[in-house]
C-alpha cells in the first residue's frame, strides 16, 4: 500500500563504511527523489558510538516522521535500538554486507528503488528480540557463524566474497560447543556447531536459514545445528534451507537439525561460544535471556 509522501519528513542516517558499494551519490538520489514527491528529507551520517540524540532533537524540535538507515543489519540495529521508543517510522536502504532484515521485508536491493520505497510504502509493526538486555532487530547466533563474524569484522574487506572466505576458512576449523536450552521449564542438552535465534527469515545475501520465520508473529524461530559429520553439514544444512520442517521443541535430537519456535529461550552457553548479533560481534555470555518484543518498531516493507 502506497501513502502519500509529501506527508512525510525524512532523514536518512547514511554509513559511509558499510558493505562495498560507493554511497557518495546516495544524498544526491535522495534529494532528487524527495524532490519529484515534493517531499521534506535530509541526510545524515551514522555514528559509530550508537548515540543518536542529535537525531532524536530533530525528530522532536522538527516533526520528522520517519528515519531511512542506509547501511547494514548492525546499522539498522543500532539506530532501531537507539530511537525505537519514538513514534516514527523506520527505513531501510540495504547497503551493507548481508542485509538479512530489509529482504525478508521485501525492501529492493537496488538504491534508487528502495530510497522511492522509503517515500511511498507504507509501514508495518514488527517483532524485534532482546538478548539480555541488548537489542536485536532480526538475528542472534552462538558458536560457527559468530566466529565467522568475529573474523569477517577484522577483515579489511568487505562484501560477499570476503564473508565467505572466512566461512571457508573456519569450516575446516569448526568445533561444536556444549550448550543447554530451556524452553517452558524443559532443559535440552546439546553439542551443537552453531545456534541461531532468528526473528527474519534471512541470514543475509538471500541464506534462508529459518523459512518459517515471519517478522510479526510474535515468535523466535530456533535453528540448532548438533554435532554432525562435517562431509554431510553441508547437506544437512541444504535440506533445513529447502524444507524447515519444524521439530517438537523438547525434543533431543541426534545428528539432525532441530527447528523450533518459541517466545523466549534461555541458552547456558557453556563452552562460552562466539556471539553475533545483527551480524556483529558481540562479548560472549554464560547465559542468555532471549525474549521477544512484539510489535517493537514499524518498518516500511514491500511485502
Amino acid at each position: 500500500m502506497r501513502v502519500d509522501p509529501s506527508q512525510k519528513k525524512l532523514i536518512f542516517l547514511v554509513n559511509p563504511i558499510s558493505g562495498t558499494r560507493p554511497k557518495a551519490d546516495l544524498a544526491d538520489l535522495v534529494n532528487q527523489t524527495a524532490e519529484r514527491f515534493q517531499s521534506q528529507a535530509i541526510v545524515l551520517p551514522t555514528v559509530a558510538s550508537g548515540d543518536y540524540s542529535f537525531v532524536r532533537q530533530r525528530i522532536e524540535e522538527e516533526g520528522y516522521t520517519d528515519v531511512i538507515v542506509c547501511g547494514g543489519d548492525g546499522t539498522v540495529n543500532n539506530v532501531m535500538s537507539d530511537l525505537r521508543d519514538l513514534d516514527i517510522n523506520f527505513g531501510i536502504v540495504p547497503c551493507g554486507s548481508g542485509n538479512g532484515l530489509a529482504y525478508c521485508a521485501g525492501i529492493p536491493k537496488n538504491p534508487q528503488k528502495a530510497i522511492e520505497l522509503a517515500f511511498t510504502g507504507k509501514a508495518r509493526y514488527i517483532d524485534a528480540f532482546l538478548v539480555n538486555e541488548q537489542f536485536a532487530c532480526m538475528l542472534c547466533g552462538l558458536g560457527f557463524d559468530a566466529k565467522v563474524a568475529h573474523d569477517f569484522a577484522q577483515q579489511p574487506g568487505r562484501g560477499l566474497l570476503t564473508y565467505t572466505q572466512q566461512t571457508i576458512k573456519n569450516y575446516f576449523t569448526a568445533t561444536t560447543y556444549h550448550f543447554e536450552m530451556v524452553v517452558e521449564e524443559h532443559v535440552i542438552q546439546t553439542d551443537a556447531f552453531f545456534i541461531s535465534v532468528a526473528n527474519s527469515n534471512q541470514f543475509g545475501n538471500q541464506f534462508t536459514i529459518a523459512p518459517k520465520a515471519s517478522l510479526n508473529d510474535g515468535l523466535l524461530d530456533i535453528v540448532v545445528v548438533p554435532k554432525m559429520n562435517k562431509a554431510i553439514l553441508p547437506f544437512a544444512l541444504m535440506q533445513q534451507v529447502r524444507t524447515g520442517e519444524l521439530t517438537g521443541a523438547h525434543e533431543e535430537q541426534t545428528g539432525t537439525i532441530q527447528y523450533f519456535q518459541t517466545g523466549k529461550i534461555q541458552i547456558r552457553n557453556r563452552d562460552l561460544a562466539p556471539l553475533h548479533i545483527d551480524g556483529e560481534p558481540r562479548e560472549s555470555l554464560e547465559t542468555l535471556n532471549i525474549r521477544v518484543l512484539p510489535r517493537c518498531v514499524q518498518l516500511i516493507q514491500s511485502i
